[in-house]
């Protein structure tokens, strides 16, 4: 049998943190694929039939989305049905072993569910829960649909993307999830140390539009400050020059001299040492007041070799430059490659494919590799697994010490032809789980508000079982 995600062992930084995932489509998954390619174990919990809406997403392989892939690789997936009780009693036990709930629903649709914040900062009080939504959890327009493209557009990156005489630009990736999956990761990691220290779980609330705000750079304050509404300025930074992209006999290439320093390092790169004393482009505020003199003057130089002659000479010079390369030249990088980051991944049964891995190098610990495919579940692939872990780790019921009785005893039990003995024994199996469960809960929110117990303090394991977890009460 293959290896999954179940046995193959962690060995990032994570290792030992239990993720809950009811996200779908793009900014909760690109939070938990962070998550996992740190290490984490992440349960990706998905509905009935159709599971994440990306599954449908191409392109496809061998029938299984790529996009899904991309973006779910290394979690676990079961299916859950939140109106069976049999169903609510199993995610009950995950939620005891889980550290975080990642979830990127519109706000209220948790609390219908039965599983809003308040409740389980109440049952389960270790937990870090972390919602993703378009504008977050307060604020009159929390409960609006909040899509990346809505997002771009409210926030004003779309109003700054393009080029001055063109229409406003989506930029080319969804720049509006991505961003907010970003600080949804750190915003659980920081959790994750907080924990450590009072053993109480946090709410983490990440608005799309919030993320979008932040990221604006200087935008805001150079209004503020100058009154002036900031345009579309194309590909060439507003306070920076020459910082934009130029044309050579080939193509373009982008150069960024962002001080003096570099400017005078450029300009005898280009052969144009009298650049340098032009009394135009003698400081970074005057070279950016005759923006269109300086271009003008580069690119009667530049237009007269190709673009990797002056690359060359520029990276002698230590001058930051680069071609301006299309995605197929991205997948062979040398720089690339020799980081790691072009990993192969999968669906559970398709063909490979090539795309980007994790760009967070820590000593210590062992980088994805690009030569194993890591692996994206199918729908539900891990629910029975998942289910004799929880069952086995609780004794709800005993699994036989040896491969040959457990398997035995689980032929028997599928062989079992009364309906009324299988549904007596889930019910027995769920009430031992509920008794547990409660159990579980009240020594947890004893232990929160009434302090340290002795083990505790002895450094024991306290007596609720949530196994041997980083940073865990």
């Amino acid at each position: 049998m293959a290896n999954t995600p179940l046995d193959e062992p962690k060995k990032g930084p994570l290792d030992g943190v239990t993720v809950l995932d009811f996200s779908r489509v793009l900014a909760g998954p690109y939070c938990t694929m962070v998550l996992a390619d740190l290490g984490a174990r992440v349960i990706k919990v998905e509905k009935i039939g159709t599971g994440d809406d990306t599954r449908e997403f191409g392109p496809f392989v061998e029938n299984e989305s790529a996009y899904f892939s991309c973006f779910n690789r290394n979690k676990e997936s079961i299916v859950l049905d939140i109106k069976s009780p049999r169903d609510r009693e199993l995610l009950e036990r995950l939620l005891d072993e889980a550290d975080v709930l990642v979830e990127n629903f519109r706000p209220g649709v948790m609390e219908r569910l039965g599983y809003g914040p308040e409740r389980l900062a109440q049952t389960h009080p270790h937990l870090i829960y972390s919602s993703i939504s378009g504008f977050g959890h307060t604020g009159p327009f929390s409960e609006l649909p909040g899509y990346d493209m809505v997002v771009q557009a409210m926030g004003g990156v779309m109003s700054l993307t393009g080029w001055p005489d063109g229409e406003p630009a989506r930029v080319g990736t969804s720049f509006g999830d991505l961003s907010a999956a970003l600080f949804a990761a750190v915003g659980i990691i920081s959790s994750l140390y907080s924990r450590t220290k009072d053993a109480q779980g946090t709410r983490v609330d990440i608005g799309m539009l919030d993320c979008q705000a932040a990221m604006m750079e200087t935008a805001l304050a150079r209004y503020d400050i100058e009154g002036v509404v900031p345009n579309r300025t194309g590909d060439c930074h507003p306070s920076l020059a020459p910082f934009e992209s130029f044309k050579a006999e080939d193509g373009k290439l982008v150069i960024a001299a962002g001080n003096d320093t570099l400017f005078l390092l450029m300009a005898d790169a280009i052969g144009a040492s009298r650049l340098a004393f032009d009394p135009r482009f003698i400081t970074n505020d005057l070279r950016c007041q005759n923006r269109p003199a300086l271009v003008e003057e580069m690119e009667r130089i530049l237009t007269t070799r190709p673009v990797q002659h002056w690359v060359d000479l520029l990276n002698e010079e230590g001058v930051p430059c680069s071609p301006i390369n299309t995605i197929d030249k991205l997948l062979d990088h040398p720089q690339l490659k020799a980081r790691n980051m072009i990993v192969q991944v999968q669906g559970s049964a398709g063909k490979p494919f090539r795309t980007a891995g994790n760009p967070i190098k820590m000593t210590g610990r062992v980088d994805l590799g690009s030569d194993t495919p890591l692996v994206a579940p199918g729908l539900g692939q891990h629910r029975q697994a998942i289910l004799d872990e929880l069952m086995a780790r609780h004794g709800s019921y005993c699994l036989p010490s040896t491969p040959g009785q457990a398997g035995k005893a689980r032929s028997a039990k599928a062989g079992a032809t009364s309906s009324g003995q299988r549904q007596g024994a889930q019910s027995d199996q769920a009430a031992m789980a509920r008794q547990d469960s409660r159990k579980a809960s009240g020594s947890a929110a004893t232990r929160i508000k009434g302090g340290q117990s002795a083990s505790d303090k002895q450094g024991q394991e306290p007596a609720r079982d949530l196994g041997k977890r980083v940073g865990k009460p």
